[in-house]
């Protein structure tokens, strides 16, 4: 079964942890104010549960054409129990398993680059650097 599509200029966010409803809660609400205008398509399902990056790699790859995404941000148990709520960003396009942290505040932008395809997902993962977290093109 293909991953969820999400809304339109806006990025698929997978729970993959269920242990904490509040957590969730309260990423949810940072994400949307961290701008005025909504980045993210919220998709809780159970089937999710403690998904791996490979699964969804492997599930994207049996999808068609047409029902696949270039990437998805997981909402996964680091993210829940950081006190910044750090997504993990995830290729399923271009390098597939590739992935990086995104901290809240940075999200809006991110999101909206990759949902236009004005900038690359190596690009950010790139400006990771050894940190695995991306915190601008300046660096950690």
């Amino acid at each position: 079964m293909p991953l969820p599509q999400p809304d339109d200029l806006t990025s698929l966010v997978l729970r993959t942890d269920f242990g904490d409803e509040g957590a969730w809660d309260t990423v949810r609400a940072a994400l949307d104010a961290a701008d005025e205008y909504p980045h993210a398509t919220y998709v809780s399902e159970l089937r999710f549960a403690g998904v791996t990056v490979q699964a969804l790699v492997a599930e994207e790859a049996a999808a068609k054409e047409d029902d696949r995404i270039i990437q998805v941000f997981l909402a996964d148990a680091a993210t829940m129990k950081d006190p910044g709520h750090p997504l993990l960003a995830v290729d399923l396009s271009d390098e597939p398993g590739r992935t990086f942290r995104v901290p809240v505040p940075w999200f809006p932008g991110i999101s909206a680059n990759l949902s236009i395809a004005n900038m690359d997902f190596a690009e950010f993962a790139d400006a990771a650097g050894d940190s695995g977290t991306f915190r601008g093109f300046d660096g950690d």
